[in-house]
């Protein structure tokens, strides 16, 4: 009997896995302008279904920050039930970002019984202003114990609803935040939305000392999100894909990213018709998508798209990643979030583009000649400031189980906070630390590339610097170290504090200064000059990576925080604490709960990687050595039997059993390591993960992925990097 193909070989499929076009080789993809923000229930669709007063009402609150009149509730959630009606939708939730990092939804129908046999749709303004989820099976950090239970959702009006279409149908989705019955945040949102109050209350009073009244100050949020595409095919044949997220197991092979040109190079079909599906539901859904292209790793990508208010960019985000992965399926496909999901080529990140402004004007706009410009010096300090003050609350607010495996890697910025400034704003901050004031900035001019045919091209005043975790890019400050899989909401609500607290400040010393001296320009030179000697440690223009760097930063007193344990004890110090009480955004009860969770998360990540890996390696690995063992052992005793030398047979036999007994005494340690969990509080636990479940299941990684490379190809139980890093 013909032995059956190995389940390996399936992979095949993969190449197939392409849904068919339209017969002419290319989909009709519908105009931006025609579908954009067709499925969200945003200003112009209030505009256009609400009662006049009811709606300016409304605006005043959306637009301005107003109280939310609760008389509105009511009109709105009629006029909102019948558009959902209209656009499909049978239920409606309340959509929150509780403290797991990503989505939670209760789905609730429209439909009410009004008598035997008899039903109607109905929604009211009590159902669109609060709802009341369980508070005590999703994380808390302790705030709400299992018999305390209680907790509630309350419609944000500043983020449109919307609604997601699915193959049960459509759902209206009500962005809300998430609270205990005692009133503490359970969320993501409610921080965000407190930082992002007490920023624009000091910067408007900042704004004050240079003549301007800013009726708004928002911060605004540019992600970029980078992430992998594999094969359903090989993703389901990969239990630690399916269980950690990614691979435990997996040898480098001949070829990953090492020629360079998978970096920007042409998106292959299959993916990009992936690409333009995810952008079309984003784009019904009001996200502005910009970019798209091949990251450097085989098989990543990248999309991101333009600046928002910071509310509603949070809230975007988490819809682009879960588009991001419910759309591929429908291509075969599984889009992979982990920040390091294969070994030995660029894991993902996320970049965080933040800056600030008011109706009129972006605050963090050089112009030409910054040196000259007030306004953008004072807020370019105090984002100095508050970098230099707080670079532990930054380090912490991406500190995960997930991008231990990136930060100080050669795709990710090192763990040492610091700012880049580039050459232009480097200098004038040197003219005022060495004279008391700047005179001129750098000018790029034009660049010549010597080929008449070619323009020349306007050339920027500096260089950019991918190895910074904080740099200035023009007109914002990119966060580079935040972790593909990760909601920007807490590292986006850690800088409008820290901010906040720089601007209130620097403006109180520049309001002393110009009482004793009257010229706005002498003053916040002066202020500035004084400034300057508490920060200038923290500006690095140069190689982050470099080994040279490291030892600089430690002699400048930075503090390196290579891993989670390492940073998040610095969440809960005092200073941190009173920064989040004093401005209104976390009481220090709200920020424990907050390092509780992570710290269980990073154990509890662990935890399932280290028994993942154990389970794979006796189950998977080890059986298929043993039987290609079974068959070189019967082969040399059929060649001794024939009197047919074999020593090449016997010396692979001797490699193989060796490998065999090496794995075994590795999975017998991480057995035991797994069995221990390193005592009874989550603290020690993680401790536990970190100094012995890690190194373990490293011990066995590195059997497992020799014994790769001499088990034959149809004996290899998992799907090889070389399949899933280029099969599209």
């Amino acid at each position: 009997m013909a032995k059956s193909p190995p389940a390996r070989f399936d992979v095949l499929a993969a190449t197939r896995g392409r849904r068919p076009d339209d017969g002419n080789g290319r989909r009709r993809i519908p105009s931006v302008s025609d579908i954009f923000g067709t499925r969200t229930f945003g200003m112009a669709e209030m505009k256009a279904r609400l009662p006049k007063d009811v709606f300016r009402k409304l605006q005043e609150t959306i637009e301005a920050g107003s109280p939310l009149d609760p008389s509105v509730a009511d009109a709105v959630a009629v006029s909102m039930k019948e558009w959902a009606l209209e656009k499909g939708a049978s239920h409606f939730t309340h959509w929150f970002q509780p403290l797991t990092g990503a989505t939670a939804e209760k789905h609730d129908s429209f439909v009410v019984p009004t008598a035997p046999g008899e039903a109607i749709e109905e929604f009211s303004g009590q159902e669109l202003i609060q709802g009341e989820p369980d508070a005590s099976s999703l994380p808390s950090g302790g705030l709400r114990t299992t018999f305390e239970a209680r907790g509630y959702t309350a419609w944000d009006p500043t983020s449109p609803a919307f609604i997601i279409d699915g193959p049960g149908g459509a759902t209206l989705c009500i962005p809300t935040a998430y609270s205990s019955w005692a009133g503490d945040a359970l969320d993501q949102k409610i921080p965000l939305l407190r930082s992002m109050h007490a920023l624009e209350t000091h910067t408007r009073k900042a704004l004050k000392l240079f003549g301007v009244e800013a009726k708004r100050v928002r911060p605004t949020l540019g992600p970029e999100q980078e992430f992998f595409l594999v094969d359903e095919e090989f993703f389901y044949r990969r239990p630690d894909l399916l269980s950690a997220g990614r691979t435990l197991f997996g040898a480098r092979p001949p070829r990953g990213q090492e020629l360079e040109d998978h970096y920007f190079g042409a998106i292959p079909d299959r993916v990009l018709e992936y690409m333009q599906a995810a952008e079309t539901e984003l784009y019904r859904l009001g996200v502005p998508v910009k970019t798209r292209h091949n990251e450097v790793a085989p098989g990543q990508f990248e999309m991101a798209f333009t600046y928002e208010e910071a509310n509603t960019a949070a809230d975007h985000q988490q819809l682009m990643m879960s588009t991001l992965r419910r759309i591929a399926r429908n291509y075969g496909l599984v889009c992979i979030l982990h920040e390091k999901p294969f070994a030995g080529v660029n894991g993902s990140g996320k970049h965080l583009n933040w800056s600030l402004a008011t109706e009129r004007a972006n605050l963090l706009e050089p112009g030409e000649t910054p040196h000259s410009n007030m306004q953008f010096l004072f807020f370019c300090t105090a984002a100095l400031m508050a970098v230099e003050r707080h670079q532990d609350l930054l380090r912490a607010s991406v500190a995960f189980a997930g991008n231990d495996h990136r930060l100080g890697a050669n795709e990710a910025p090192p763990a040492i906070l610091s700012v880049f400034l580039g050459d232009q704003l480097t200098d004038v901050y040197e003219q005022i630390a060495d004279a008391g004031q700047a005179k001129r900035s750098k000018q790029g001019g034009f660049m010549g590339l010597g080929v008449q045919v070619l323009p020349d091209l306007p050339k920027h005043a500096g260089d950019r610097n991918r190895t910074s975790p904080f740099a200035f890019t023009g007109n914002k400050f990119e966060f580079r170290a935040l972790g593909a899989s990760q909601s920007i909401s807490f590292p986006a609500t850690v800088l409008n504090t820290i901010m906040a607290e720089a601007i209130a400040d620097l403006a109180g010393r520049l309001e002393a200064r110009l009482g004793e001296e009257g010229d706005l320009p002498r003053a916040l030179q002066g202020v500035i000059a004084e400034v300057v000697p508490e920060i200038r440690h923290i500006v690095f223009n140069g190689d982050g990576y470099s080994d040279a760097w490291h030892e600089e930063a430690e002699r400048r007193g930075l503090l390196n925080l290579p891993s989670t344990l390492d940073a998040l004890p610095y969440l809960v110090r005092d200073k941190n604490a009173e920064l989040f009480e004093k401005f209104g955004v976390l009481s220090r009860r709200e920020l424990e709960s907050r390092y509780e969770i992570a710290i269980g998360q990073y154990f509890h990540t662990i935890n399932i990687e280290g028994e993942t890996s154990a389970e794979i390696a006796s189950t998977m690995i080890l059986p298929a050595a043993v039987r290609y063992l079974n068959e070189l052992q019967e082969a040399a005793a059929r060649a001794k039997e024939t009197g047919i030398r074999s020593e090449g047979v016997v010396n692979r036999a001797r490699e193989l059993a060796a490998l065999v007994d090496e794995l075994d005494a590795a999975l017998v340690v991480l057995v035991e390591q797994n069995a221990e969990l390193g005592g009874d509080e989550v603290a020690s636990k993680a401790v536990h993960m970190r100094e012995n479940i890690l190194p373990a299941m490293t011990a066995v990684r590195d059997v497992v992925d020799r014994l790769e490379k001499v088990i034959p190809d149809d004996m290899r139980p998992l799907p090889a990097y070389r399949e899933m890093f280029f099969i599209r």
